[in-house]
């Protein structure tokens, strides 16, 4: 194998290891473990309930991912739950891929849509997109049935932290 050949395979391995390491795979997360999820009492997450079919969800994901971005060294994390169906699970994981989201990703697995909605907030009437923002250290815990903006979300998450 010639100089140009080797440089070649090396780049063309460096770049599909880069291509597998950025997809993540969705998984399904229940309520106890999403409760488990959100109680590290060093960190604030931000937990966003989407769906595909959702445009307003749609739409605000990238603000999510904007806002994990910018304080990806910081103790917030933002978790993205779908609200598909269960028998979704490959077409959120294509979403996902395609979106190149950044954020952790997940499916909710719900035996019942209203028993879900009702653990995450009893006043959810169970509208998209919904959001959640969790800081144990302050025993804070708010659930907004509503869009946000990139701003609006990094005054929520600045005024939570």
């Amino acid at each position: 194998m010639n100089y140009k050949a080797s440089v070649f395979t090396i780049l063309f391995a460096l770049v599909s290891l880069c291509a597998v390491a950025q997809s993540k795979t969705v998984h399904l997360l229940n309520i106890q473990q999403l409760e488990k999820r959100v109680s590290n009492p060093d960190t604030v997450y931000i937990v966003n309930f989407w769906a595909t079919w959702c445009g307003p969800c749609v739409k605000e994901l990238p603000n999510f991912d904007e806002l994990q971005q910018a304080y990806k060294n910081k103790p917030v994390k933002v978790l993205l739950i779908s609200m598909d169906f269960k028998s979704k699970l490959n077409e959120v994981n294509a979403f996902a891929k395609t979106r190149k989201l950044i954020s952790e990703v997940y499916l909710a697995d719900k035996p019942s849509d209203q028993d879900f909605i009702d653990a995450i907030d009893k006043k959810w009437s169970g509208a998209l997109p919904g959001t959640l923002v969790v800081n144990t250290k302050k025993h804070f815990r708010e659930f907004y049935e509503r869009e946000f903006t990139f701003n609006e979300l990094n005054k929520l998450y600045q005024t939570n932290k």
